[in-house]
């Protein structure tokens, strides 16, 4: 039996994840849990899964210390933005595995939290990069030619910029495949989350930016794909449902049986599989640019968007004005010294005045 933190409880991978432990109570218990602001939902999960409210913290330095102070094998991370950094690194540094779908930590903290790291000891929770684990076990490292994620597109494929001029929030929410959070889910509808999930795969997998590609499926059951140098190409298949992944970071590398439903392979289906139009999201292009410079320039990129995404939802920036802002707040950014905890904080303090700066000259 694995004991487990939950960090990010009330959120939709933590209630999730809560769901796979509960259906397998003999496989995990859950020792420690985390929330960001939603009391009255975590004092519920304590008294179901029998944690000792000592254990049920809220805010992320009260998260970052139940790590270091309480006995466990695996840690998910389930917090959303910037702030999973320090329970990250403390999850790493106690020697605890790290299921991790707080992407954002790893991508602002870049070779901070992949130094911290022991072979193997991240586990990743996003589905796409679960995939690419997965397919990866398919061959030797040597014999990889390139990793393919998979994105669905969002509400607005297919549309052009003057279109997206006219998006309101409501209609950025509206999610065709998955149900997540606000910040994440205008990210996926500009296509920063993929943006994002680019420069992780880098970190994650140690593979080049050069050789890491996006294409757009729709249905989002080809969760993404590992191109070897054979011509051959593995793809990880299963319908829309975030328990796989998570069960699996918390498992890794045995699975458990009937978490999730399969294809139905007895049911016709399409899949298809399109080009991502850069000239009109042109987030990812962005990633690689601030993924390959490094340094804070990542931590900036996620901060700058966090600020925007707030401002479109407040009414203060159009739609398309939020990777334009990201972009403008990037390329004036100038790192300061040596790559740390310190100066990835104040990369994103100064991110986010920047980044509100612009938005108050708009307004």
């Amino acid at each position: 039996m694995r004991r487990v933190i939950i960090l990010g409880s009330t959120g939709s991978i933590g209630t999730q994840a809560l769901e796979v432990v509960s259906a397998n109570r003999d496989k995990f218990e859950v020792v420690g849990l985390a929330a960001g602001a939603n009391a009255e939902l975590l004092a519920q999960q304590a008294a179901q899964f029998g944690v000792p409210t000592t254990r049920a913290v809220l805010g992320a330095a009260a998260a970052t210390r139940l790590v270091e102070e309480t006995d466990a094998e695996v840690v998910v991370n389930g917090i959303t933005g910037s702030i999973g950094l320090a329970p990250t690194l403390a999850t790493l540094t106690t020697g605890k595995t790290l299921a991790l779908a707080n992407k954002e930590s790893l991508i602002v903290g870049g070779r901070l939290v992949t130094d911290a790291a022991a072979p193997g000891q991240i586990v990743p929770v996003d589905s796409e990069h679960s995939a690419l684990a997965q397919c990866l076990l398919g061959g030797a490292k040597t014999e990889v030619r390139k990793l393919i994620l998979t994105a669905s597109g969002g509400p607005f494929r297919g549309w052009t910029r003057e279109q997206l001029q006219e998006v309101t929030p409501a209609q950025a929410l509206a999610h065709p495949t998955w149900v997540m959070g606000k910040v994440v889910t205008t990210n996926s509808a500009t296509l920063v989350n993929k943006g994002l999930e680019l420069i992780e795969a880098h970190l994650l997998f140690d593979v080049p930016f050069d050789r890491i590609d996006v294409t757009v499926h729709p249905q989002s059951v080809v969760h993404s794909m590992v191109e070897f140098i054979d011509g051959s190409v593995l793809a990880q298949c299963s319908p829309p449902n975030m328990k796989l992944p998570i069960a699996l970071g918390m498992s890794w590398p045995e699975r458990i049986a009937d978490v999730a439903p399969a294809c139905d392979w007895t049911k016709a289906a399409t899949w298809t599989f399109e080009p991502l139009n850069e000239q009109v999201f042109g987030a990812v292009r962005l990633a690689r640019q601030v993924g390959e410079a490094g340094r804070t320039f990542p931590a900036v990129y996620n901060a700058a968007n966090e600020q925007a995404v707030e401002a479109f939802h407040a009414g203060k920036i159009g739609f398309v004005s939020i990777v334009d802002l990201v972009e403008r707040v990037v390329n004036s950014h100038e790192p300061q010294g040596d790559l740390s905890l310190e100066s990835v904080l104040e990369a994103e303090r100064w991110a986010r005045e920047r980044a509100d700066a612009v938005i108050a000259r708009a307004c």
